[in-house]
């Protein structure tokens, strides 16, 4: 902590512009009104994460939550920072948690209002003055900055206790005797290392530090009961800084793994909110036609939070926070939005190549960083790989070895499909996809220790789709390449496809396609899925011209009619037996109800292709349908991963969610441009 910085001020450079992209909220010590969550990433993953009034209600909530180990699970490095600010003979308390059979703690109380403009800001008012809080990441390091600035006629006291956990995201602690007591203290620097198997924990500061290592008891995470068997933690801590604050100075408390930094905290900052300041459009305008002056807010907001996605640089794509890393088929959903729609060429090469470096059997890997147990092949992300592959190179062609490694990739997974072994995808006799049941093969597989919801192995519609599209790509490219053996095989695959899908597939009783068959369909054991599910309008979405115009009616008046809502997508008519309305319950309860009925805001871009090419006319209720599925999260700025089937369409889920923030940027800003 450092008095000899210069004072926070409203008009200083880290502020955003007053009609920029950044979120308010006036709470007015109304808890109701600090119950959204925010969120901040670094390049590294590690985040920061809680509702505006800094009350936890998940496990995965922090101050400093980031990768420690090598079996890539993110650790809860500080949770919480217990402040109290004594001035004029008053204490006044700014923290608010929730105990058992209590009310919660009153900090929330002194909150005026919360802004994200660009960096997370907290402004509290009491009879003596002001504090202003700003939390800040540090890019390529697993640290935060915690800037503090009282404004007042009295020199007030600030006491602050970090609270550490020290544990794996997912999991809690309790009170435990394994915890080391060990404090290495220095000049303006603290050092613990709580665990041995842990690296230390830096404290930077100017202030006292008193040293009391002692456990927080029973902290209450309101999210987490009914999912889980345990909702209580406790939490250790060190002990206390303490510091005067004289009116209009700033002092800083910098937290870092590992190492200290050398680079002053103010500069720290200022380096954190000129990055995100740049990723408003206004200041680098999109891939668009339109200037920044007409760049519409929800564009510019979506293209703020999609930073918070970006890993390693662009290497690779977060799926969502706080509990997802990086899952093949949900980066390349996100690529164009996240990067090809904001001038990101280099990173979406990037994320390409770190996708081609996973593969396994021929396929990509469903996930890339996770342990080998969890490291299985998936065929639809690899069929992704395709068109979105294809969509960036388009765009890179100047770079002759990307353009080569990535050709080369879409052929041995073509070849991998074609030439067999039969076991995860292959082709039947009349040309279709089929897969397997022992994979994560599509996007409703949902799974929770191995068990599948909502399997759909033998013939999934989508795929079929996917499967045509990859091989006239494929054939696109080998014919330019030269290789005419190549391209006529890739075009009469696609041309199979063709001929057997409509007969297949186009379910009579219903006027929409099966949404899954058997392989066999002559055989005793034939089924069909005739369930309204939105796998056709993906299927549309990608080849138009596999369906008849009457049929592209046909699907899309299903979808507007039994489907689609004002958040998104329904993944389940209502009418149909396993409709579920409302998501919640345990984790394996929501688990089996995340495809049976749960609306994903990111298949409207499905939607909203397929419409305008079946009805040009469409785009202004089509813009507005994105705006309103926008207008409803939980994480201030951001998209929920999905929401309840029945009307209000509660969100839940993953509160930031990559492919929804991606694919609804990349329907406002391409799709619907100029609307």
């Amino acid at each position: 902590m450092s008095r000899k910085n210069p004072p926070v001020r409203t008009d200083t450079p880290w502020r955003g512009m007053d009609d920029g992209p950044w979120p308010t909220i006036q709470v007015g010590g109304d808890l109701e009104q600090a119950e959204n969550e925010w969120l901040m990433a670094n390049n590294l993953g590690a985040y920061a994460m809680s509702t505006v009034a800094l009350m936890h209600t998940r496990r995965q909530h922090g101050l400093l939550v980031s990768h420690l180990a090598e079996d890539f699970r993110r650790h809860v490095v500080l949770s919480h920072l217990e402040m109290s600010l004594d001035v004029g003979g008053r204490s006044h308390k700014l923290s608010t948690h929730q105990f058992p059979n209590m009310a919660p703690t009153l900090g929330y109380r002194a909150l005026e209002s919360f802004t994200q403009d660009p960096l997370p800001r907290w402004h509290y008012r009491f009879p003596a003055g002001t504090i202003e809080r700003t939390i800040s990441l540090v890019h390529d390091r697993q640290s935060v900055v915690i800037a503090l600035t009282w404004t007042g006629k009295r020199t007030a006291r600030l006491s602050l206790r970090p609270l550490m956990p020290m544990r794996p995201s997912d999991e809690l602690t309790g009170e435990h005797g394994g915890m080391l007591q060990k404090v290495t203290l220095r000049s303006g620097l603290v050092e613990v290392q709580p665990l041995a198997h842990l690296p230390p924990v830096i404290f930077q500061h100017s202030g006292v530090f008193m040293g009391y290592p002692d456990w927080w008891r029973k902290f209450e995470y309101l999210d987490d009961r009914g999912q889980y068997p345990d909702f209580q933690e406790d939490m250790w801590s060190p002990g206390v800084f303490e510091c005067e604050m004289k009116s209009r100075e700033t002092t800083y408390l910098v937290v870092s793994v590992g190492l200290p930094i050398s680079t002053p905290a103010e500069e720290l900052v200022m380096d954190a909110a000129q990055r995100r300041l740049a990723t408003d459009p206004a200041i680098r305008p999109l891939k668009t036609e339109a200037s920044a002056q007409e760049i519409a807010p929800e564009i510019r907001s979506l293209s703020v939070a999609a930073e918070n996605f970006v890993f390693a640089d662009g290497t690779a794509i977060v799926a969502g926070y706080p509990w997802l890393d990086v899952w093949s088929r949900d980066t390349l959903m996100a690529i164009p939005g996240i990067y090809l729609v904001r001038g990101e060429e280099e990173r979406a090469k990037r994320s390409i190549r770190h996708l081609l470096r996973n593969q396994m059997d021929g396929f990509l890997l469903s996930r890339t960083t996770a342990p080998d147990a969890d490291r299985k092949p998936c065929v639809d992300a690899s069929l992704w790989l395709f068109i979105v592959g294809h969509a960036v190179m388009n765009q890179c062609r100047s770079d002759a070895e990307f353009c080569d490694d990535l050709y080369e990739a879409l052929v041995a997974i073509f070849r991998r499909v074609v030439d067999g072994p039969a076991r995860i995808a292959w082709l039947t006799p009349q040309g279709l996809l089929a897969n397997g049941a022992d994979f994560p093969l599509t996007w409703m597989d949902a799974t929770y220790q191995d068990q599948v919801f909502t399997p759909r192995s033998g013939l999934a519609v989508e795929f079929q789709a996917l499967w045509i599209r990859a091989c006239e790509i494929l054939s696109r490219e080998a014919e330019g390449r030269g290789n005419t053996a190549l391209s006529e095989e890739a075009r009469e695959c696609a041309a199979r496809g063709r001929g057997s899908f409509c007969d297949t597939f186009w379910c009579h009783e219903t006027q929409h396609p099966f949404d899954c068959l058997s392989e066999h369909r002559d055989s005793a054991s034939a089924w069909a899925d005739p369930s309204i599910r939105p796998n056709a309008l993906i299927a549309l979405s990608l080849c138009p011209d596999l369906f008849e115009p009457w049929q592209v009616g046909e699907i899309l008046a299903r979808v507007e009619e039994r489907l689609l809502t004002e958040r998104g997508i329904r993944t389940l008519e209502p009418s149909s037996p396993q409709y579920v309305g409302h998501g919640g319950g345990t984790v394996p309860e929501r688990s089996s109800s995340n495809h049976q009925g749960t609306v994903w805001p990111h298949l409207l871009l499905f939607y909203v292709r397929s419409k305008l090419q079946h009805d040009p006319s469409s785009g202004l209720r089509l813009r507005d349908l994105v705006h309103s599925a926008l207008s409803h999260g939980r994480a201030l700025g951001h998209i929920a991963q999905c929401a309840d089937g029945d009307p209000p369409h509660r969100p839940w889920g993953i509160p930031a969610y990559a492919a929804a923030t991606g694919m609804l940027l990349e329907a406002l800003a391409w799709d619907l441009a100029g609307v």
